[in-house]
């Protein structure tokens, strides 16, 4: 019989150090040899990214030694890190980078002795110094082709990046003159290289400031000589207003991308210069999505012809593709949101996936059967799953009629339940980028609340990625508008349909989601309190030296050019309505953050000093953008529930110490 208790109130057994284990999802994968690789999370482990290998036998095994972290911070949010292949004799070389000094490394792990990794590329003592991703290992060249961001000045933007060739031997560790640049630095932004099965040509993606790659994109095309140089390089697809993201070479030599020049991101084969792209599975849905990092992969070409493709409008499935005929065969099982990470080795397909009650997990497909399998990272339930939420899929109806999407997390408790005609409080959360997308799989973080009585509403506001560009480009100019009303838009509906209590509603958000949770303060009714995580504040600073190259000039199609709209900037930004934020909050910020600098928060916090309204600030030295220790995210976790029970009047006997001043 269950347990009649307030929202709110009820024991759960996902505590915050069960979520913060279960933090992060495996990623990169890569076969070498019949192996497979890939890169996971280790939050105990002072948030570091470990190399994990798949035995023959099915064991895992954590390729390096906890002092290693296999993580890039080209663009600062990093992507491919690694790459691998097998040596003449059998064993593994594996090169990747190691986060704390950003150089390239050699390893062989089954060489006799355990030889620690070597170094391949030097150290810079200018700006941030040289940062190197998306490898790709060439060893019968002797080189990995990778790309090199290097840093010029002391600015953040004082950079330039370029397809650059490094030595396997190591002649480059102590000698930069030994490293070969294959690009000019004309565009300032590049991903890795492509080559042709037959090695003679490389494809690459490259665009400008102040496009993102979601915006506008070229792909190039060069010829590959004998001694390894770019030659007549050509743009053969994209432009200002086509986004590509993805390129790759069929096993027949045909070059394929994915552009949404019809408006959703879509597989074509890339033509000769001068031709129209050929659809090869035209349809209103999206095979890929924004490139936020180097290396992601949303489609791979088996030997076969096939092609394996992530595709799906919100949700995600993993398809088989026949370019030939069109057809394209989806998969089956509990998954609904699948990475940006592919690989493929013969019959074989690896991913990584995730459901509504399953975390993400390394999947096999194999296309021969049709068969898929989970072969690394496996879901495990670490209590049970009674205790996990039960979302819905829900569209909402904004100003203008226009559509939303959300995820809805009712409370869920297998043993309690409310008193008759209480309503529950609910935290609306809004996604960072904030050109994203929330997935629909198993977060302990949602579930640390929703198992407590307090519900979860996630807002794919306009802007989001996963339906289209027409919804990405709601937010065109709009940042701070339509973020701020579709994640208001939910609250109400919930409210006025008495899902939620209209009384007990909670905005929520990092990044660029705590940019809109601090102007839902400063600009709405709607909250009683809000939870603010490394956030963007301040417009205007972002576009004058205080943040990162890569999206020092995204206000240019958030916001508009601040030389032609600078009070708009200040009409937007947070920061400069902070005079109006009268319901409590709770400020959360990594000191070492590049991209979202702490300076914003303490202006935000210098503002509301003395006002009366009740806020909390918690700073966590050596934590970057977004949280990766175990202990930081206990904290945080603790300390926004801390901030629910007080606000919502909830009385539990084990919450944090949670100060706040006003």
């Amino acid at each position: 019989m269950a347990t009649t208790a307030t929202y709110g109130s009820w024991p759960s057994p996902i505590d915050a150090a069960l979520a913060a284990a279960h933090d992060g999802r495996p990623d990169s994968v890569g076969f070498v040899g019949d192996e497979v690789w890939w890169t996971a999370p280790r939050p105990a482990e002072g948030g570091r990214r470990a190399l994990v290998r798949r035995r023959p036998d099915g064991t895992e095994e954590s390729v390096l030694p906890a002092s290693w972290n296999v993580r890039t911070r080209v663009l600062e949010y990093g992507g491919q890190a690694w790459a691998g292949t097998l040596r003449d004799d059998g064993t593994p070389l594996v090169v990747f980078s190691h986060h704390p000094d950003q150089r390239l490394y050699a390893f062989e792990p089954d060489a006799p002795g355990g030889p620690d990794p070597r170094p391949l590329t030097p150290l810079s003592g200018t700006g941030e110094g040289l940062r190197w991703a998306d490898p790709v290992l060439l060893p019968g060249r002797g080189e990995v082709w990778c790309v090199l961001e290097e840093f010029t000045g002391p600015a953040p933007t004082d950079v330039r990046r370029v397809i650059a060739a490094v030595p396997l031997d190591g002649s480059a560790a102590e000698d930069r003159g030994r490293i070969r640049e294959l690009t000019d630095d004309t565009h300032r932004f590049v991903t890795g290289p492509r080559l042709s099965p037959d090695g003679r040509q490389a494809a690459w993606i490259a665009w400008d400031h102040p496009r993102m790659p979601w915006d506008g994109t070229e792909v190039l095309l060069a010829d590959v000589t004998a001694d390894g140089t770019f030659e007549a390089p050509r743009t053969v697809a994209g432009g200002p207003e086509e986004s590509v993201p993805q390129v790759g070479w069929t096993a027949s030599g045909q070059l394929l991308h994915v552009s949404d020049r019809t408006g959703w991101w879509n597989l074509y084969r890339t033509p000769a210069p001068g031709a129209e792209p050929v659809p090869l599975c035209p349809r209103p849905e999206e095979f890929a999505g924004p490139l936020w990092q180097l290396g992601l992969s949303w489609f791979q070409p088996l030997d076969s012809g096939l092609v394996a493709v992530v595709h799906g409008r919100g949700d995600t499935t993993l398809g088989i593709l026949d370019p030939a005929g069109g057809e394209l065969v989806d998969v089956t099982g509990p998954w609904t949101a699948w990475a940006a990470t592919l690989a493929v080795h013969g019959t074989r397909v690896v991913g990584v996936a995730a459901g509504p009650r399953r975390s993400y997990e390394v999947v096999e497909l194999d296309t021969c059967t049709g068969r898929t399998r989970v072969i690394g990272s496996p879901h495990q339930d670490p209590v049970d799953p009674a205790h996990y939420p039960e979302p819905r899929i829900r569209t909402f109806t904004g100003p203008d009629d226009r559509e939303i999407h959300a995820h809805v997390h009712p409370p869920h408790h297998p043993d309690h339940t409310a008193p008759a005609g209480e309503l529950p409080p609910y935290i609306v959360c809004a996604h960072g980028g904030p050109t994203g997308h929330a997935p629909l799989a198993l977060d302990l973080e949602i579930a640390y609340f929703t198992s407590r009585g307090i519900g979860v509403a996630v807002v794919n506001y306009g802007g989001s990625t996963g339906y289209g560009r027409e919804y990405r480009n709601r937010l065109r100019e709009q940042w701070g508008v339509v973020d701020v009303e579709d994640c208001a838009a939910v609250a109400r509906a919930l409210a006025d349909e008495g899902t939620a209590d209209r009384e007990r509603l909670a905005i929520r958000g990092g990044s660029a989601g705590g940019w809109t949770a601090a102007a839902s303060l400063g600009r709405t009714d709607v909250y009683a309190c809000g939870t603010i995580l490394y956030p963007v504040l301040d417009a205007t600073a972002f576009t004058t030296g205080e943040t990162h190259d890569f999206e020092s000039q995204y206000m240019h199609s958030l916001i508009g050019r601040p030389d032609e709209v600078p009070d708009r900037y200040r009409d937007r930004s947070p920061l400069e309505h902070a005079e109006k934020i009268s319901a409590p909050f709770l400020l959360l910020q990594g000191l070492d953050d590049p991209v979202c600098p702490p300076a914003q928060a303490e202006r935000l916090l210098a503002r509301m000093a003395g006002r009366g309204v009740p806020h909390g600030y918690l700073a966590f030295p050596g934590e970057s953008h977004g949280f990766r220790r175990a202990e930081t995210m206990i904290r945080a976790l603790e300390s926004e529930l801390a901030l629910y029970a007080r606000v919502f009047g909830i009385t539990r006997d084990d919450l944090a110490e949670l100060e706040l001043r006003s």
